[in-house]
């Protein structure tokens, strides 16, 4: 076969100076992907490094350690006198199909070459941000108030310790300190009575809710949610194949009522419910719904998944206990996260079960995370048994209330014409329903142009209602006011 001189090979073989991998492994790895793609087939016979070195404007040592390299491998046969030829390693198989046109082969393909299943149930819009935009969230603590000092003497103090070694390398290791110290600070907190057996770390609400659902639920089961319901979770469960029925939600929260008549029509699996703080409105399910639905639990059969996910912000003494508390048949699975206060690298979430639940989950965690992470949970332990982590709640509570108090009294203020707000006893977020007509896509229209950003999922608009999501955990005074001005200033412009 006949040399390929006068092909362009800097068309063909690309490298990168300044790379880490040294310049002549880059050839070498660039020949051997067009040999694997057919651009070199075998028995072609490559130019002289010479000429190689003029074609890619580089210095012929390098080209010939770059052939040195090949010929280790097997890919090519040089012949004294003769030439460099293009061989094949006894293992490596041709493609099937030649690739004819000859782009940077450094471009990796841009569709797959075999079909598979796409999601339109877990597509989530990207938050588009630009430098020094304020976003609004649908309810997320303040980084700046971590105790980064805290966490990072922790994190060095672990990795020091010589026992942290076997640890990160031991498969399927479930930390028993971080367990225990964690039961504790559940069953100190929340009124829980668990032991450890009952207890699953995860990395966060919806890998618990993910596995959960691997473990309890099966195509077409039904699960009920309230007619708004956190999207995710939503996701979760339509993606396994249940079939989601939804009810409503008032002032005391999810209607029991609307179930028990939903209860007589068909049978449910699953109830999902967000009772402290229900998301997306906030409000707090009822002490007499709470009773009503365990027992109608324990009648129909169903299980009852419980998401706490910001139990630890509460602002007064008042609080409810959560259901797993007061569930003696064992029909509650408990989840939610722990360390969410701090930064989210740092939060770590949980299932709370009977035993035999817990053997079960753990099979679907080992296999999507088997290693856990042994560092940061060592990390969150000691800031249970040191006191830390009830001492930082403490002073970030205070914060997060006071933030809360600004809001409700600015909207008092300055937006009750068009504003109503619900004022819960905790959380990090408030409900918006707005009194007059308002197209949310202009509003989020108007908030782009002031260079604050409203994602799509904090946003609910439909015949019966117009309301927002509002995060405020993550703004200081400052920034609150430059959002909330920005209602006014909207609401302005509508008058007009």
């Amino acid at each position: 076969m006949s040399s390929p001189v006068k092909l362009n090979f800097k068309q063909v073989i690309t490298y990168q100076v300044g790379s880490a991998t040294p310049i002549y492994l880059q050839l070498a790895q660039q020949f051997i992907n067009a040999i694997q793609r057919s651009w070199l087939e075998p028995g072609v016979k490559l130019p002289g490094s010479r000429i190689l070195a003029e074609n890619l404007g580089l210095h012929r040592k390098t080209i010939i350690a770059a052939l040195q390299e090949l010929e280790s491998q097997g890919w090519i046969l040089v012949k004294p006198n003769v030439g460099t030829f293009v061989i094949l390693p006894q293992a490596t198989e041709l493609l099937k199909n030649k690739i004819t046109s000859f782009s940077s082969l450094s471009a990796y393909p841009e569709k797959a070459g075999f079909t598979f299943k796409t999601s339109d149930l877990l597509a989530l819009e990207p938050i588009q941000q630009q430098p020094n935009d304020l976003i609004c969230t649908d309810g997320t603590p303040d980084l700046r108030l971590s105790y980064f000092k805290n966490l990072t003497q922790g994190y060095s103090a672990t990795l020091k310790r010589k026992s942290t070694p076997n640890k990160l390398g031991d498969l399927h290791h479930e930390n028993k300190y971080f367990k225990n110290q964690l039961t504790n600070f559940l069953n100190g907190t929340r009124g829980l009575h668990i032991l450890p057996d009952n207890v699953l770390i995860t990395r966060s609400t919806e890998m618990s809710l993910f596995i959960l659902a691997q473990t309890i639920l099966q195509p077409n089961d039904v699960v009920v949610v309230a007619q708004l319901s956190y999207y995710k979770a939503n996701m979760i469960f339509q993606q396994i194949g249940a079939k989601l029925q939804t009810i409503p939600v008032d002032e005391q929260g999810l209607s029991v009522d609307a179930l028990k008549q939903l209860l007589k029509k068909q049978k449910i699996r699953a109830v999902y419910i967000t009772p402290q703080h229900h998301y997306p409105t906030t409000v707090t399910l009822s002490a007499d719904r709470r009773l009503a639905l365990l027992s109608l639990a324990e009648t129909y059969g169903f299980v009852i998944i419980e998401d706490d996910y910001d139990y630890d912000f509460q602002y007064d003494k008042s609080a409810m206990l959560p259901l797993a508390s007061a569930d003696v048949q064992g029909m509650v699975v408990y989840t939610g996260t722990f360390g969410k206060a701090l930064f989210p690298n740092f939060r770590t979430g949980f299932i709370v079960a009977p035993k035999n639940v817990i053997q079960e989950a753990r099979k679907y965690l080992h296999i999507i995370d088997p290693q856990g992470d042994v560092v940061l949970e060592n990390v969150l332990a000691e800031l249970i048994e040191e006191g830390d982590m009830h001492r930082y709640l403490k002073k970030s509570i205070k914060e997060y209330q006071a933030r809360r108090d600004f809001v409700v009294q600015f909207i008092n203020d300055h937006l009750s014409e068009w504003i109503a707000v619900n004022v819960p006893n905790g959380g990090l977020a408030l409900w918006f329903t707005f009194k007059q007509p308002v197209v949310l896509q202009q509003l989020t229209s108007f908030f782009k142009q002031k260079k604050i950003v409203l994602p799509r999922f904090v946003q609910y608009q439909n015949q019966k209602i117009t309301a927002l999501r509002f995060g405020f955990g993550h703004l200081n005074t400052e920034e609150l006011t430059q959002v909330l001005m920005a209602f006014v200033l909207f609401f302005e412009q509508e008058k007009n």
